[in-house]
Parts: structure tokens; sequence; C-alpha cells
């Protein structure tokens, strides 16, 4: 089976992670789909679920969308042919049913399981048929699922219709023989809220349908089910889902989508309905009696409709409730809710699925005591930014309703909404769901999507990993974009495309859109705000050269879900990244800074001109308004009105030449202006053969007429690139250092600039160590005063027992995580033995030392600390608890960076070689990266910290 597989399967078909049983060759046993300009029947009982019929009608859409063959479709048994397709849900297929009474098929596999199937090739079923696909579901979800399922090992994506992913052609298709089950589902329920969804979703659905009407919500419905989800919110900005379509509810029914409203719209009712229907105030205190009411319509309302009822109760408005709400209201307002359900179905209520929401203050009363029934799910939440908060006590007893995560892909909020664009990276939301699936938290998982577009490959993401976490292991985890990327574009380039989607998903990741500002990144001290914008501008070339050999009828999918993220991430950067110049040059007085302001302003009518191709043009004008969202100017956390450009500067220069010189790591120029006060001298950062190899300085005109200048050293082992060249504008100097004829030890060498004005003397700091040797060294070697390590560089790793140190590649700001698994592990004493990484590294002082530790942001999901301890050499192991500080500056701070830093101190006696220990206490701790620093003379400052030292392993 797997041979044939690899000789005949599609190469653009399946469920990302499964194999193959679909070919477009024909092998003994395999059972022609399509072949010859016949296509085989499709058989669905008509007594079976109406949401099973409607799939079994989008399937044989499918395989005419592939194939350019339509199938028939009947729902009577009476003439079948000698080959057919047979969908049918147990219990509900008369013909299916006969199929597993007489052994033909065995489904014990799925049977009385939840959302489970069986595709399976069986020969001879029935007198006169002489083979037959047989699509079985356990259940209504099942079947369909199993239907869903071939449609996508055939080449059709779940985002044929949302994204504009186009089917591959095949004259022929072939059902492997064998048996194909999935289910049941890890999670019991999945799906997404669509939330945050104006301007971008509302603008695009009200001039594609009218609104968030039964026609928008079908496409919906059918995404959901292709990724194998059941379970929505639906969109709430200004909707109300029941009463802005009545078709609405009763489609999600067919469907086989399980409803509910989000977590602060109790009791099956949207909170415009209170705005539209409700009177008094929305206060249990004092209006009790019309709040019941209110719900118990909500109640009414659902009738027999699958759903989850929300209980509990938020303010109004998606806000926390009054200061004076107590737990004792809380629970008495969710046994009145109870009371309503009992009331309205006539059954007890732990009959109906309810949930209770956790979130923001609402986790202060679970934590404070409150209770809920045990049949009552208790969905914990992630901080919006999708750090999880709180998860099961370990070892606690099992609840009937279970556990839940709401987690976020988007959120309005502070520090900032992030809305624009996807942010996500997927090595990050596999850790935290990971996390939440090793804790016991199956029971209902839904992400925050904001407008859909353009979330969907975390979003799959999700759904895929809830539906089989054992799918994914940590070592398969690097496979699933690129896996991803061949379900939409096929194999061919899937590595290159899955590179770019894990690029600017890691750089938008660091510090999301919203958050930049021109002083983000450093423009004076590693290179890094330059680095930043190369590093996007190579995605952006990379992305447009595949564009432009990618088949014209992939290229609308390829802008939607790789392309246009690039450019518009990339152009952004690059905006603020030239207004932080155009202000440092200002203040220097460089010819440069009005060509640097222009330029601001192209970079910002750019990002227009990308916006109106999406919206306007892309795909023959299919996404008005979805790229609406505004995303420069940010004054505080809500978003600017319309996109604000930064602020530029410029100057205005004398006829004359006047040169100017700035220095690698400082934003000053000289010479000095007459009778300023400062009396800085420029200083190079520090060379030395190891880490520092070269230093530069820019010499820049200040004046309109063009100059000559020269640039000396006085030491013959000292090179200057260029020593000498004529500048219009400015000209970039690099210093370098002969190491086979520099002598040991310190020296300051100089160099002088001479030009039109008095000439600038420039220091070189140059440190030639007689020990250890570059090509010798073990380790990482301090340069210029730091050591810094990437965390997956250990030396050695000492795992103990069960607990095992392993590195989550991609997750980290500058290169990968490092943690311990199992993430239940208990926790740890450090010290001996104990789970630890070691880094060697060589100091050439003895002194006060700071390490900077960066993790991954994490909240004490278990309220006991979350905790890690450093030590140097033999000195006892300093246990630091990174969420100790639990003000809300801190978590800003935290979630805006994308890092939490902690810093301890440490006393080293002697230079020379060192063994730095990171000691695992607590479990669910992902170590990124590691700056051992002089105490109290610090590197330079940099969101992302200085570049990884030199060392050997």
């Amino acid at each position: 089976m797997l041979l044939l597989a690899c000789c005949y399967c599609l190469p653009k078909a399946g469920a990302v992670g499964q194999e193959s049983y679909v070919a477009a060759a024909s092998a003994p046993g395999d059972f022609p789909l399509v072949v010859k300009q016949q296509a085989a029947p499709i058989f669905v009982d008509s007594k079976d679920f109406r949401g099973v019929i409607r799939a079994a009608g989008d399937l044989q859409s499918d395989l005419q969308r592939v194939t350019g063959l339509k199938p028939g479709l009947a729902e009577d048994a009476s003439h079948l042919p000698p080959c057919f397709i047979l969908i049918g849900t147990l219990g509900k297929s008369e013909l299916l049913d006969e199929l597993v009474r007489t052994h033909k098929i065995d489904v014990s596999a799925i049977a009385g399981k939840w959302e489970s199937f069986l595709l399976q090739v069986v020969a001879h079923p029935l007198p006169g048929v002489d083979s037959a696909l047989v699509i079985t579901g356990s259940d209504k979800r099942g079947t369909i699922y199993g239907i869903y399922d071939l449609s996508a090992q055939i080449g059709v994506s779940p985002w044929t219709w949302w994204a504009d992913v186009p089917v591959p052609r095949r004259d022929a298709l072939y059902v492997l023989p064998g048996r194909h089950s999935e289910g049941p589902p890890a999670v019991k329920y999945r799906g997404f809220f669509i939330n945050d969804e104006a301007p971008a979703l509302s603008g695009w659905a009200r001039q594609t349908f009218g609104g968030f009407n039964h026609q928008f919500y079908e496409h919906v419905f059918e995404l959901l089910l292709r990724m194998k989800a059941d379970f929505l919110w639906p969109a709430m900005w200004g909707n109300a889902f029941n009463e802005d379509d009545t078709l609405n509810n009763r489609l999600a029914d067919v469907y086989g989508i399980v409803m509910s409203t989000s977590h602060h719209e109790p009791m099956m009712r949207a909170q415009q309905e209170w705005r539209r229907h409700g009177t008094g105030p929305w206060n249990y205190e004092s209006n009790a009696d019309t709040l019941r009411a209110f719900w118990r319509q909500g109640i009414v309302n659902m009738g027999s409709h699958e759903s989850i009822v929300t209980v509990g109760m938020r303010g109004d408005g998606d806000m926390p409730m009054s200061q004076q709400s107590n737990i004792a209201l809380l629970e008495r307002i969710v046994a009145d809710q109870r009371r309503i359900i009992a009331d309205v179905t006539g059954r007890g209520p732990a009959a109906l699925p309810q949930v209770w929401a956790l979130y923001k203050e609402v986790q202060d009363y679970y934590d404070r005591g409150m209770r809920v029934p045990d049949d009552v799910t208790l969905l914990f939440s992630d901080d919006n930014w999708g750090d999880i908060r709180r998860l099961p006590d370990p070892g606690a007893a099992r609840r009937s309703g279970g556990y839940g995560l709401y987690y976020h892909f988007d959120y309005v909020g502070g520090p900032r909404n992030y809305k624009w664009i996807n942010t996500n990276l997927v090595p990050r939301v596999w850790e935290q769901l990971h996390l939440a699936w090793q804790s016991g938290v199956d029971r209902i998982w839904v992400v925050n999507v904001g407008d859909i577009k353009p979330m969907e490959l975390p979003t799959q993401f999700f759904l895929d990993y809830a539906w089989d976490p054992a799918r994914w292991p940590l070592e398969r985890l690097p496979e699933y974009t690129r896996l991803w990327a061949a379900q939409q574009f096929g194999a061919e380039h899937a590595a290159e495309i899955a590179a770019l989607l894990e690029g600017y998903t890691r750089f938008n990741a660091r510090r999301k859109p919203e958050l930049l500002a021109p002083e983000t990144y450093s423009l004076t001290d590693y290179g890094e705000a330059d680095s930043v914008v190369a590093q996007y501008e190579r995605l952006a070339e990379e992305a447009q050269r595949l564009w432009g050999i990618l088949p014209a009828a992939d290229r609308d999918a390829f802008y939607e879900l790789v392309l246009h993220p690039i450019l518009a991430s990339a152009n952004l950067n690059d905006l603020y990244v030239t207004a932080a110049r155009n202000r440092l040059y200002a203040a220097q007085g460089r010819a440069a800074t009005n060509a640097l302001a222009a330029r601001v302003r192209q970079l910002f009518a750019r990002d227009s001109e990308i916006t109106r191709y999406y919206n306007d043009t892309l795909a023959g004008g299919r996404w008005p308004h979805m790229m609406d969202q505004t995303h420069i100017g940010y004054r505080y956390w809500q978003e600017p009105r319309q996109n604000g450009m930064p602020e530029v500067r410029e100057v205005t220069l004398p006829a004359a030449a006047d040169m100017g010189v700035a220095i690698e790591g400082s934003s000053r120029s000289w010479p000095l202006a007459p009778g300023t006060t400062d009396t800085a001298t420029p200083v190079l950062p520090a060379l030395d053969p190891h880490g520092a190899p070269h230093a530069y300085f820019d010499v820049f005109n200040r004046g309109g007429a063009p100059f000559e200048f020269r640039a000396h050293a006085d030491a013959p082992w000292l090179t200057v690139t260029p020593s000498r060249a004529r500048v219009e504008t400015e000209q970039r100097v690099w210093v370098s250092v002969d190491w086979r004829r520099a002598p040991a030890g310190s020296r300051l060498a100089a160099i002088t600039v001479s030009g039109p004005r008095v000439p600038v003397v420039i220091r070189a700091p140059v440190v030639q160590p007689s020990a250890p040797q570059a090509d010798s060294a073990q380790g990482f070697l301090e340069s210029r005063g730091y050591v810094s390590i990437e965390a997956e560089h250990y030396s050695r790793a000492v795992n103990a027992g069960d607990i095992r140190w392993v590195r989550i590649p991609g997750l980290g700001r500058t290169l990968s995580g490092v943690t311990t698994f199992p993430v239940t592990a208990p926790r740890q004493t450090p010290g001996g033995d104990a789970p630890h990484l070691e880094y060697h590294l060589y100091l050439f002082e003895a002194g006060e030392f700071a390490v900077r530790a960066f993790f991954s942001p994490a909240l004490d999901v278990h309220a006991t600390g979350v905790r890690y301890a450093v030590s140097f050499d033999g000195e006892a192991p300093q246990v630091v608890n990174i969420a100790a500080d639990t003000t809300l500056r801190a978590w800003e701070r935290m979630v805006a960076d994308n890092a939490a830093v902690a810093v301890t101190r440490h006393t080293l006696d002697r230079l020379g070689e060192h063994v730095l220990r990171i000691w695992m206490v607590d479990p669910g701790v992902v170590l990124q990266k590691l700056v051992v620093e002089h105490a109290f003379a610090p590197p330079p400052p940099s969101y992302l910290g200085p570049p990884e030292s030199f060392h050997r392993r």
C-alpha cells in the first residue's frame, strides 16, 4: 500500500499529515473514482441526515472541478451500477447497515464513537456490484468528515473558496484498496470565533452578501467542516446570529455545526439582542427578572439545535462586572440559568452541554473559590496574546464537563490591537496547545480568528492539532508548514513556500506590526535595524520570484497566503526604519535627510497601494474591504481611525560642503557644533579577532556641494576602506585589522578623517588576547564585553529520569526555544544531577557579571510560580520566578516584546573558562537566548539583543 502510494499518489492531495489513499494511475484492487470519461456515481440514503446529503453534493461538485466530470447523485438504491460510491451514517442508511449485517464491512473501529469515519473499498458488496467505495460515519459529522476527507485527497483544499486555492485537474482518480479510518477527535468540540470583524470582514460581507446572513455562514460552515471542526462562536460586532437571518441557526444545524455564544454572551443570546430588546441595566442584582426572561427566550429560540450554552455573566459590552460583584451572586446566576435550561428543555440541566468561560476577571472568581456544577465545561483562556493563563491543577479529579481553551490569533485591547495581518508563529501555537493537551484540556478548543483571513495557516494548524495531537509530535512539527504549502500549491515549491511562511510569521511575531515604531530597532548598534529590513527584503525578493514562476492559476492564492503579508510587512518595517533614520540624520544635519523624508512618503503611499490591490484587483475584485484594517500610527491601544504616516524632518543645507562624521554605536556626530558643551570623543566599538573583526564610521555631507575626504590610521595593521572618496551625501567606511601583524594586548589606535573642515580623530580600541586562540577555543568567547548565546547551542544537556531537554525549532525571536518534556513533570530542585543545560564560555576579565535570560512569554498556569535556576561553575543555583511581577506594566512589556526577560548577578573571581548552567525548576519554561554581560558595563541596548558570539562546539 505504501509503495503504491509513493508511486501513484497525487502531488497535491490529502489532509495535511495524512498518507495519500488516492492515486492518478491504477493498480490492482483500486477503486475507479473517475476513469475513461466516466465518474462513479454517488449513492446516499434519502433517510440520512440532510447535512450528509448536502455534503455528498459538495463531493459531487469537487469531483467535477478536479476531473471535469460530474458524477450522478442518487438517493434511491433500486438501480445500483456495477461500481459506485456509498455514503452513509450507521443507523441512517439501510444499504450500509445491510453491508454491516452481512459482514461485508467491519465498522467496529468507529461504531458508537464520536465523529469518526471509515473509507473502504469493498469488492462485490452486493449482487451485480463489482466494487464500492464505502464512506461510513459513526454519526452525522463523522460521515461528513469522511466525505470532505476524500475531497481533500483528490486535491481540494479547505481554502479553495476562502483563499482562491485552485484545484488540480486530473483525467483519472483511483482510491487505493484497504481501510482508512479517522477519529474520534482528541478534542471533542473544535472551532473558531469570528470577532473584531470590523472594518475588514464586515465591510466585505456587506458588499458581498448584504451582511452576516445565511449566504455568508454557509461558506463558514463548510470551511469548518472541511477542516474537521464542529463549533462556532459567530460574528458579534453589531451582529446577532439568530436574529439577523432566521436561516442562520437552522442551516448551522443542517450542516452539523454546534453553535454557542461567546464568553460574555450567556444563554444563547447575542450582546446585540440585549441592546435591541433589553430594558433596564445589565445588572442581576437590580434587574434579575428582566434578565431571566431575556435568557429564557434564548433557550426557547435554541430549540433542538445542537448547542453549547454559555453560562455565567460579565458586564455589558465585554466588560468586567461591577466591583461589588461577588462569588455568591455569580453562583446564584449560574444556578438560576440552569433552572431556566431545565424548565425550557424539560430535561436535567446536565443533559445540555454548558460552558463557563474563565476569561479575564472571571478567572479571578475561579481562583477565589467560585465553582460551578461538575458537568459544566471550564473554559480556560489565554491572555489574549497566546499565553495560557490557567490550567487544571496537576492531579485534579476529572470533571464530567471537562476543560476547554479559548485562544487568540487576533485581539482588540491593550497594549495594542493586533488585527491586520497574521503574526502567529506555528511553533509557539504548538507549544501552548501541547501544554493544554497534556494537561487534560480536551473538551472545547475555540480560537479567535478575527476576520478569518489572513489567519488561514494558524487556523488550520489549530484545528488539525485539535483533531489529532499525536499526529504532530515535536519531531514532526517542522513538516507541518511544508505539507500545508503542498496542500495549497503542490509539492514542487512547497519547501520554498514554507520557508517564506515561517520567515514572515517569525519576524511578525517578534513584534507585532501595530507595536512597531521608529525607535523599535537600533540604528546604531549591531546593525539591527538594517538587518531587520534586509531579512524582510530577502523574503520579498524570494516571494516575488516564486510568484513569477508559479502557474497563473496559483497566483491569487499565493498572493493572499504568502506574497501579500510579506510585501506588506516588509514595506511597513522599511517605513519605520527609514523614518528613524530620517530623524537621526536630521539631528546630525546630514544632506541625505530630505531624501529619506521623501522615501518615507513613498513607503507610506506604497502601503496604500498594496491595500488597494488586495481590496480592488486581487482575484477579480473578490475581496473588497478585506484589508481595510488600519495599522500605522497607533497612539495608544485602540487603532487609529486612519493610517498615519510617521513624522519626518527636513533640513536646510548651506551651499558649501561641510563634512560630518558619525560612528557605529553612537547617535552623535562630529565635529561638534561650535559652543556645544558636549565633550564626547568618537570611539569605535572594540575590535577583536573572534567576535568583532570590523567596525564602521560614516563620512557625510552637511552641505550642498560635494567634497573629498581622506582617512589615515596611525597603525600599519589597521585598515580603513575606502581611505579616500568623493562624498555627495554620505560614505560608509569600514575599519578592520590585520590580526597577523597586530600586537598582542589592548591598543587604542587613531584614525584621522580630513575634509573641508577641521579633521576628526576617531579612536579605535583593538584587543588581541594572547589566549585562547579562535581556532582552538571551545564554547563561547567574550567580545566587546559580553557573550551572547542562542539557547539551542548548549555544550551539554543533562537529562534526569523521564525528563529530557528538547529543542522547539523556530520558537524564538532570533532562533529557537529549548524546554523540558514532559510538560507535566513535577517541579525539580536544582543542583547535582538535576536536569540542566551547560554552556561553556571564556571571559577575559573577572568581576561582577549579569546573566540576562530571554524566555518565551509564560504565565503562572498553576499559581505556583514559573521558575528556573542559574549558576556559574560550582556556585549554588539562584532560583528565579519569571512570573513574579504580576503588574500590568510587566505583562504589557512581556507581550509587546514577545519575551520574558530575567536578570541574575554573579561574582566570578577569575578570568578564563567558565560553565554557565541553566537548571529546570518548573516545567513549561522555554529558554530562547542568554546574554552574559559585565554588570556595570552592559552592552548597548537593542530590541533583539546582541547577535550571537563566536563559539565552537
